[in-house]
């Protein structure tokens, strides 16, 4: 899946959930910035092709799309229109080992993850 064989439109498409241990991080993370909302977002990176990004905001760009909404409505996530194809139906998880903590990305349009666990790929369209 690409941006372009991307509908932004389909709502259901736009959905990224959180475990709620992933929201509480997030939640003490942007009260941390002074910020008020956060951003999911792709780039090219890494070894296996596109890396994910988290940028803390204020208030979302024109390309934003809200993706969700915490429990508290305290804050939001966004992920960028552009990102969707890349990330939707990903669920965002909190892993803890030992003093570690770390936000993981269960991504159902991954194809694979390198070695680190850093980058992703995903199946080209035809």
């Amino acid at each position: 899946m690409t941006a372009e064989t991307f509908d932004p439109s389909d709502p259901k498409l736009a959905t990224v959930s959180l475990t709620p241990e992933a929201e509480a991080h997030i939640a003490e993370q942007i009260q941390l910035t002074a910020r008020r909302n956060i951003r999911l977002g792709v780039r090219e990176s890494g070894c296996n092709g596109f890396m994910y990004t988290l940028d803390y905001i204020d208030d979302p760009a024109a390309d934003d799309q809200p993706a969700k909404t915490s429990a508290d409505g305290a804050w939001q996530l966004f992920v960028r229109r552009a990102d969707l194809a890349f990330v939707a139906g990903t669920e965002i998880v909190l892993e803890v080992s030992g003093l570690n903590r770390s936000l993981k990305f269960r991504n159902p349009n991954a194809e694979s993850h390198c070695g680190c666990g850093e980058s992703f790929s995903v199946a080209t369209a035809s």
